[in-house]
């Protein structure tokens, strides 16, 4: 029977072959170490589930919700902008929640997407700010990642060579996968050409807060006039270990938002009352929380930067993120990261995720995820070490197993 059209439109779903392997290998009993996904690992903070549960108990909070937010949260993430960015927002007009920032971008994509819009779009990125759209039947026009400034230009190139005129530019810094992080210089350039040539901006600001110099990532809001053609996306999943909860942001340009409002209108009700309550409460906090998260991150960076380092494997130290975006070993480089991936399975116990998942300009790197704890990752780093050995003697032994099936 052949496949609908939207679902024709998608490609292979690498990361599930990888997943696959990591079953078997699970099932076959061994002790495989996860730096795939970005999953994290730390338990949310102990105040904000004493906030659930007690909220929890008041049988109001059990019925429906309100899809774009309840009031107090909607105020808490306009506060929290005020306070790291300077940015006012409106908390009734320019904020609403979304179910993690993932379903924001995806809806985004269907309420502001004509079949054939043209949308500029980094290579590599995180799957959805390129797959909502084209489930939307938009066109993707890739771009370089790089904030640099080779980046204008791009987009110059990318404005003269697209009919019909790009609708809207995909921002991610920082960076998932490859830890880039902007300036906000960067961002004046960019809002200055997106106002220019009628450009909606949607910036994606997940990992704001886990960086690692000192020097907290911006916001493209913090640009003035920015707002004029911009929204921002942000999660709780990463800043505050709530990944199940489920629970991101859309804040920026009024018109947008109220798009985005009236699309979830009729798809949810929002998340459920006491994870919004509770996340109002972390929102509130002083940010001890936050920078006990940032602080584990930071150790685990420095502890899988040396550890891979000495075990033969040089990986660039990201500044943000909770990932690091590895080149593949020279010796390995010809097989490309999905068949690297599979071999780090197979004979390292240990899962990265591929980086032709992200484009395929991803596919001479692989993302190494900081959801194990030190003890884990210099272990993985043991592991890689015997079999960067184990290849350097015996080349044509190391191949996928899946190869041979």
């Amino acid at each position: 029977m052949e496949e609908f059209h939207k679902v024709r439109r998608l490609p292979p779903y690498v990361f599930e072959q990888v997943n696959r392997l990591k079953a078997s290998a699970r099932s076959r009993g061994a002790d495989i170490i996860d730096l795939g996904m970005g999953n994290p690992d730390l338990p949310t903070p102990k105040a904000i589930v004493d906030k659930l549960c007690e909220v929890v108990r008041d049988p109001r909070t059990h019925r429906y919700s309100s899809s774009r937010g309840i009031p107090g949260l909607r105020r808490a993430q306009a506060n929290y902008y005020a306070r790291r960015f300077g940015v006012k927002l409106n908390a009734d007009t320019q904020v609403v929640a979304t179910l993690g920032s993932k379903e924001g971008f995806a809806n985004m994509a269907q309420a502001i997407t004509a079949p054939g819009d043209v949308i500029l779009c980094p290579n590599p990125t995180y799957p959805i700010h390129a797959f909502g759209f084209i489930m939307s039947g938009g066109v993707i026009r890739s771009l370089q990642v790089e904030p640099d400034d080779g980046f204008i230009p791009a987009l110059e190139r990318g404005v003269k060579h697209s009919i019909p005129k790009p609708l809207a530019l995909i921002l991610n810094y920082p960076s998932n996968p490859t830890a880039l992080v902007a300036s906000l210089d960067f961002y004046k350039d960019v809002v200055a050409f997106a106002k220019k040539n009628d450009i909606i901006i949607l910036s994606d600001l997940a990992y704001s807060e886990i960086y690692f110099d000192g020097n907290p990532p911006p916001s493209v809001l913090q640009v003035p006039g920015a707002i004029d053609v911009c929204v921002e996306f942000t999660s709780m999943s990463k800043t505050f270990s709530m990944p199940g909860w489920r629970m991101g942001f859309a804040v920026g340009n009024e018109r947008l938002i109220s798009a985005l409002t009236r699309v979830k209108s009729y798809l949810d009700y929002g998340a459920f009352t006491p994870i919004q309550v509770a996340a109002a409460h972390a929102l509130n906090g002083d940010g001890a929380d936050i920078a006990e998260v940032r602080d584990i991150y930071h150790k685990r960076r420095d502890v899988m930067v040396d550890a891979f380092g000495r075990a033969g494997w040089t990986i660039p130290a990201p500044a943000a993120s909770m990932f690091a975006w590895a080149p593949i070993p020279e010796p390995f480089r010809h097989l490309g990261s999905l068949e690297f991936s599979k071999l780090l399975i197979e004979h390292a116990d240990v899962a990265v995720a591929p980086g032709v998942g992200f484009g395929e300009h991803g596919d001479d790197h692989v993302r190494i995820a900081l959801v194990e704890n030190e003890h884990r990752i210099r272990q993985a780093a043991r592991n890689i070490k015997r079999f960067l050995a184990t290849s350097a003697k015996q080349p044509n032994n190391v191949v996928p197993l899946s190869a041979h099936r």
